[in-house]
C-alpha cells in the first residue's frame, strides 16, 4: 500500500512539475528515481502477496491471470497515455492518479486480510538471505537462472527500430505493429493458460517453450517478409509467456512464506537486469556484426542454453504437477 501511496504523489509532484515550470529537469528525474524505487517495493510485494490471498489449489491460474492482466496494461496503458496527452496533458496525470488511488484503495484492503508478522532487525545476513535460498534450492536457482541467461541472449526488442526502417521497410506504423506483437501473444496465451485446471509436464513444459522462444528468434531474425516477422513475434510473446507462467509459479510455490519477499526481489532483479542487458548485448553485438547476426546469434545461444540446463538442472525437467515442487 505505501508503494501506491508514493506512486499516487510521485502523479501529482509531476503534475506540478508540468503545470507550474518549476524545478526542471534535475526535478524530474529525482521524481522519478523514487517512482523507480517505490515500483521497485510493489513488484516484489506484489509477488509475494499472491500466494497467501489465493488458495493453492488455483494458484497457477492466478498467476496466469495476473500475467495476463499485466501485459494487457502494458498494452493498453502507452495508447491510453497518448490518446489523454492529445487531449489535454494534465487528464493524463489525472486518470494516472485515480488510477493509483483505486491501488491504494484495493492495497488496503488486501492488508486488513494479510497476517502481519513482527518485523525482525534488518541485518546484512538477512538481507542477503534470499540469494543464498535461491543458490542452495536447485529448482528455484534453475527457474530464475534460466530466465535470466536465455532473456539476456534473446532480447531484440531494442533492435526493432532497426528492423522496421532498414530491413522490412514498414515505418512508424510497422514499429508499432511490431512493438505489440509479443504483448498480443503474450495476452492470449496467457488467457488460455488459466483455463487449464491442473497443467502436467510444467518441467518439459518451461524447457520446450523456450526452445520455441530461441527458435521464434531465429525467425525472426531472417525474415524479409513483414507478416512473417510479425507471426514470429507473436510467437516469440505467447513462448514466453508460457515459461514465466511456469517459472513464476515453481519460484513461488517452492518458497516458505517466511522468504517469499526476499526471494521475490532476488527474481525482481533477474528479470529488470536480464531485460535491460539484453538490449544492450543484442546493440553492442550489432555494432560489431551487424543487426541480423546479432539477432540471430541471441536465437541459436538460446537453444544451447536450454540444451546445457536441462543437463545442470535434471529435477526441473521432471516436475510433472506445481504441487511436485511443495513435496
Amino acid at each position: 500500500m505505501v508503494s501506491n501511496v508514493i506512486h499516487l504523489v510521485v502523479v501529482f509532484l509531476l503534475l506540478g512539475v508540468s503545470s507550474s515550470n518549476w524545478g526542471g529537469i534535475k526535478t524530474i528525474l529525482l521524481i522519478l528515481v523514487i517512482h523507480g524505487i517505490a515500483r521497485t517495493f510493489f513488484h516484489t510485494a506484489s509477488q509475494a502477496i499472491l500466494p497467501n490471498i489465493v488458495a493453492p489449489h488455483v494458484f497457477p491460474n492466478a498467476v496466469a491471470y495476473s500475467s495476463s492482466v499485466n501485459k494487457a496494461a502494458q498494452l493498453i496503458g502507452p495508447a491510453l497515455g497518448g490518446v489523454l496527452l492529445a487531449l489535454s496533458e494534465d487528464w493524463a496525470y489525472y486518470v494516472a492518479g485515480f488510477s493509483f488511488l483505486l491501488a491504494v484503495c484495493a492495497s488496503s484492503v488486501m492488508s486488513g486480510q494479510l497476517k502481519h508478522k513482527s518485523a525482525d532487525r534488518i541485518t546484512l545476513t538477512r538481507m542477503l538471505s534470499g540469494f543464498s535460498y535461491v543458490w542452495r534450492n536447485k529448482i528455484v536457482l534453475g527457474a530464475v537462472s534460466i530466465d535470466l541467461v536465455a532473456v539476456l541472449l534473446g532480447g531484440v526488442m531494442g533492435l526493432l527500430p532497426i528492423y522496421a526502417s532498414d530491413i522490412l521497410d514498414v515505418g512508424p506504423d510497422g514499429l508499432g505493429l511490431m512493438r505489440a506483437m509479443p504483448g498480443i501473444g503474450a495476452l492470449f496465451m496467457g488467457l488460455a493458460l488459466a483455463q487449464i485446471a491442473h497443467p502436467r509436464y510444467v518441467g518439459a513444459t518451461m524447457f520446450i517453450t523456450l526452445a520455441l522462444f530461441g527458435g521464434s528468434i531465429v525467425i525472426f531474425s531472417l525474415s524479409t517478409v513483414f507478416w512473417i516477422s510479425l507471426a514470429a513475434l507473436a510467437i516469440y510473446g505467447a513462448s514466453d509467456m508460457v515459461s514465466v507462467y511456469i517459472r513464476l509459479t515453481l519460484v513461488q510455490l517452492a518458497t516458505p512464506d517466511e522468504m517469499r519477499g526476499r526471494v521475490s526481489a532476488v527474481n525482481s532483479i533477474s528479470i529488470n537486469a536480464s531485460n535491460e542487458l539484453g538490449d544492450f548485448r543484442a546493440g553492442l553485438m550489432a555494432s560489431g556484426f551487424g543487426t541480423v547476426p546479432a539477432v540471430l546469434i541471441g536465437g541459436i545461444a538460446t537453444f544451447a542454453v536450454v540444451g546445457v540446463w536441462m543437463k545442470v538442472f535434471p529435477g526441473l525437467v521432471k516436475i510433472n504437477r506445481f504441487d511436485d515442487v511443495k513435496k
